[in-house]
C-alpha cells in the first residue's frame, strides 16, 4: 500500500474529506499527518477530573493548523494544534472547514 495526499480544499471540512478518501481507498490503518490553515473547528480537551469526558469549543477565526493522527478499523482520528491572532488551541480535532487556503494530510497505510 503507498502514503497519498488527500488535498482539503477551500469551502471543504478537513475530516469528512479524509474520511471520504480514507474509505474510497478501503485504507482500515494508517499513520496521518496534516498541515494548512482553517477558518473555523471545533476541538474537544477532557476535563480535569473526567478524562472520558469531551470539552468541546467552536472557533471562528483563521487560524494555522497542523496535526497527527490515525485510521483505525476504517475511521479517521485527528489531534491538532492550532494557531490564531492571540490564540492557540491543541486537541481532538471534531471538525474543520478550509476557507482561504487549503488542508493536505499526508496519510500512510499501515499493516
Amino acid at each position: 500500500m503507498s502514503s497519498f495526499v488527500v488535498q482539503v480544499d477551500k469551502g471543504q471540512e478537513v475530516l469528512t474529506t479524509i474520511q471520504a478518501e480514507v474509505t474510497s481507498r478501503g485504507t482500515s490503518y494508517a499513520s496521518i499527518v496534516l498541515i494548512g490553515a482553517v477558518q473555523e473547528a471545533t476541538v474537544s480537551v477532557m476535563p480535569k477530573g473526567d478524562p472520558l469526558g469531551d470539552i468541546l469549543t467552536d472557533y471562528v477565526a483563521p487560524f494555522e493548523i497542523t496535526g497527527t493522527g490515525e485510521v483505525t478499523q476504517g475511521k479517521v482520528h485527528l489531534h491538532v494544534a492550532m494557531g490564531g491572532e492571540g490564540v492557540t488551541v491543541v486537541g481532538h480535532l471534531h471538525r474543520a472547514v478550509v476557507a482561504d487556503w487549503f488542508v493536505r494530510a499526508y496519510v500512510s497505510p499501515v499493516g
